[in-house]
């Protein structure tokens, strides 16, 4: 097959306009090495132009969690400053509690920092999730303990009612459900139990978790999974809820609640689509 000059050099001109963000279509559907060349390249480009945007998406989502951190730091940062100074002059119990004040606040520090960077690695795909087959009851195994305290502080129990295997990554699944259950912990009264279920149909597999407190509304609801816009005690930063979320979307899950009309309470559902 002969190629002209021409075609080469307007396949040149081409091929280097894609690298100023030129579009221009070169398939076609004629026969010959030629044609399959041009369709070759053209593929070439629309799939680095794709891994350009990801490339984007992710450092626009990076750049917006430091801009959070940046933002959540600067109190505590400048309470431990002011503590810092006083330190030196303060009595000695003043200064046992300026030193466990600070030990506290860096704890929280470098969990807020941990969270959201895991938040913005699942949000920009960067999280390879390994699903595996697993029940309910081996996540529960690794959830109660992480809420042991909480319970015993509040005289409350968990109750799981029933047991079906799952198939999802177990360390990020249980990192959400764990959160979804203190949810349940801090919204429920004393003296109260927790129920965790599962079951499936369909379309999904699925793991509910019921409080019996006061219950909520939509309008909270959908503010329970924007970043700091909802926590359940002063001392929390409202970004336990959205990394549940983040969790089960990054799974190809999700996140549902059922409001009872006639009973207290709100049930939480995680989705496990098949």
């Amino acid at each position: 097959m002969w190629i002209s000059k021409k075609e080469i050099e307007t396949l040149s001109d081409i091929v280097k306009g894609y690298t100023t963000g030129d579009d221009t279509d070169i398939r076609d559907n004629k026969e010959g090495a030629f044609s399959i060349l041009k369709n070759d390249i053209y593929s070439l480009m629309e799939s680095q132009k794709e891994q350009l945007k990801n490339t984007q998406k992710q450092r626009d989502i990076l750049a917006e969690y430091m801009s959070d951190i940046s933002h959540q730091l600067k109190t505590p940062i400048t309470s431990m400053l002011i503590m810092t100074d006083l330190l030196e002059d303060a009595d000695p119990d003043k200064q046992a509690e300026f030193i466990h004040n600070i030990k506290l606040m860096l704890g929280k520090m470098e969990w807020l920092v941990k969270t959201l960077l895991n938040m913005a690695k699942i949000d920009a795909g960067s999280v390879n999730f390994s699903k595996k087959k697993i029940r309910l009851s081996q996540l529960m195994d690794d959830v109660t303990p992480s809420v042991s305290i909480l319970l015993d502080i509040n005289e409350q129990s968990i109750e799981t009612l029933n047991d079906i295997e799952l198939e999802c990554d177990k360390r990020w699944t249980v990192e959400a459900l764990t959160n979804i259950v203190k949810n349940a912990i801090e919204h429920s009264p004393k003296g109260t139990k927790i129920e965790i279920d599962c079951g499936e149909n369909a379309i999904y597999r699925w793991i509910s978790v019921r409080d019996y407190g006061e219950g909520i509304d939509m309008a909270t609801y959908a503010s329970m999974f924007q970043r700091f816009q909802y926590s359940t005690n002063e001392a929390g930063f409202g970004i336990g809820m959205p990394l549940a979320l983040s969790i089960m979307k990054g799974q190809g899950g999700d996140i549902d609640i059922d409001i009872p009309k006639k009973e207290k309470g709100s049930k939480f559902i995680l989705k496990f689509f098949k």
